[in-house]
């Protein structure tokens, strides 16, 4: 089945969580798990392989925003290391959580889009 259809960015697409090249039907059948293939188009989705990508970009970023505000919060407030440990815990989880999924479905659509392989030696 072809599809006529200009699809969004990858990124667009992938941030949504939607087929990477028709834009319309659903990456992801769990939180995290792809589905076999899309419902609208039918693309195989097993050629999808993000690996640690998404997990890579999660921690950095998180990293970043949390060492950020823990280090603006100690330098303009001085609390216990019972307070940082209140704060940044959870706030390092919840984020973790919400980026990981858009993150994984950019990593895949970028892929397909990019037309990415596995490196071959000749």
């Amino acid at each position: 089945m072809e599809h006529n259809r200009t699809v969004d960015s990858p990124a667009t697409v992938g941030l949504r969580g939607r087929c990477p090249r028709c834009g319309e039907g659903h990456l992801f059948k769990g939180f995290l798990s792809f589905r076999p293939s899309c419902e609208v188009c039918g693309l195989d989705f097993r050629f999808i392989d993000s690996a640690d990508g998404p997990a890579f970009f999660v921690m950095s970023i998180v990293g970043i925003v949390v060492v950020a505000l823990a280090m603006w919060v100690e330098f303009a407030y001085e609390p216990p290391m019972w307070v940082h440990a209140l704060l940044w815990a959870p706030l390092s989880i919840v984020l973790s959580l919400l980026l990981v999924r858009p993150l994984k479905g950019m990593m895949a659509a970028l892929q397909y889009s990019n037309k990415a392989a596995q490196g071959r030696f000749r």
